[in-house]
C-alpha cells in the first residue's frame, strides 16, 4: 500500500517548483514548519532523503529526482479522476485562474465575464493581471493569454489569432505637433514606449530608423491612456484601440508603415500539457475564442 499522503506529495512538488521551503510555504499559504514536517514525514515513509539542504538552496537528491516524476503523475491522475467525476455532474465546476496582460483583460475578457458566468455558473474565475510572463505552476495559474511569439516550452498552446499593430496619436496631439508624413519624421515627435520591456519598443517599421521613447509606462493600458490624453505617438495592438480608432479618439499615423505579420502580433492561450482541469480550461478558451475581437 502506498504510504505517501497526497498533501505531502503536493508539498514536495511545490518545494521543487519554488526552489525553497519558504517559497513553497508562501505559495501554499502555510508555515515553513508545516512544509518541513511534510517533507520529513515523506522522507521517513519512503526511507530516502529527497532534498540536499543548505543555507542558500534546496536541491533534489538522485532519489528525489526519481520520485518527482511519479509524484507528479500520481497527483495528476488523481486530479483527473476528480475532474471526471465533476463532469458527470454536468458543466465544469471549480476555480479557474486566468492570467493576462491588463489591456487584454480590460478590453477582451472582462466585457464578457457576465455571459461566461451565466453559461458556467459553477466555475469561479480568478482574473490575474501580469505584464510579464509568469510561471504557471509557481503562480497556480490554469491558463494564460500570451501576446507575442511563443518560446519553446512544455505548454500546450492554442493560437487565438493575430492582432495587428497601429501607430496612433490623439487628434489633439496631432493638431498641436503636426502629423508626420514619412517615417524619419518620427524622430522629431514625442514617442511613448514601455518602461520595463525593451523588446516591446521594437516597432517593426518598414524603414530602419533610430527611435527613442520620450515617455514610458509599464503596461499597454497606461500607454493607451497617455496617447488618448495627447502625450505622443504610441504603437498599440488593434485589440485594445479598435474602438478608439472607430470613434476618432485616436488617429492612425503613417498607415502601412509597420511590418505585418511580426512577432508582437500573435496571441495564444497556453496551459500545461498534463493539466488536471482540462474541461475548465476548454470551457474558457472555447467560449472566449468566439468573443475576442483581435
Amino acid at each position: 500500500m502506498a504510504k505517501s499522503k497526497t498533501e505531502d506529495l503536493q508539498h514536495f512538488i511545490t518545494v521543487v517548483d519554488c526552489g525553497s521551503f519558504s517559497g513553497a510555504a508562501n505559495l501554499l499559504n502555510s508555515q515553513v514548519a508545516t512544509v518541513s514536517r511534510a517533507i520529513a514525514r515523506l522522507e521517513r515513509e519512503l526511507g530516502v532523503v529527497l532534498f540536499n539542504r543548505s543555507t542558500r538552496r534546496v536541491e533534489l537528491t538522485e532519489a528525489g529526482h526519481v520520485f518527482l516524476h511519479y509524484a507528479k503523475d500520481s497527483l495528476d491522475l488523481l486530479h483527473r479522476g476528480e475532474e471526471a467525476l465533476n463532469n458527470l455532474k454536468g458543466k465544469p465546476q471549480g476555480k479557474l485562474r486566468v492570467d493576462a496582460a491588463s489591456p487584454f483583460l480590460f478590453h477582451q475578457v472582462i466585457p464578457y465575464v457576465e455571459d461566461f458566468q451565466r453559461h458556467y455558473p459553477k466555475l469561479q474565475l480568478d482574473l490575474i493581471s501580469n505584464e510579464n510572463i509568469v510561471d504557471l505552476i509557481e503562480k497556480k495559474t490554469d491558463v494564460a493569454i500570451r501576446i507575442g511569439k511563443l518560446a519553446d516550452s512544455n505548454l500546450y498552446a492554442r493560437k487565438l489569432g493575430r492582432s495587428t499593430l497601429h501607430m496612433v496619436a490623439s487628434p489633439r496631439y496631432l493638431a498641436k505637433y503636426g502629423t508626420p508624413k514619412q517615417l524619419d519624421e518620427l524622430q522629431e515627435h514625442q514617442l511613448i514606449g514601455f518602461a520595463d520591456a525593451p523588446k516591446l519598443n521594437n516597432w517593426y517599421l518598414k524603414q530602419d530608423i533610430a527611435m527613442k521613447a520620450t515617455l514610458c509606462a509599464s503596461n499597454g493600458e497606461a500607454i493607451r491612456q497617455l496617447a488618448l490624453n495627447g502625450n505622443g505617438i504610441a504603437l498599440l495592438s488593434n485589440f485594445m484601440i479598435r474602438k478608439d480608432l472607430d470613434n476618432n479618439r485616436l488617429v492612425e499615423v503613417l498607415p502601412n508603415s509597420v511590418m505585418s505579420p511580426n512577432p508582437r502580433e500573435e496571441i495564444h492561450a497556453v496551459y500545461y500539457k498534463n493539466s488536471a482541469v482540462a474541461s475548465r480550461i476548454k470551457a474558457f478558451i472555447d467560449f472566449f475564442a468566439d468573443k475576442f475581437s483581435l
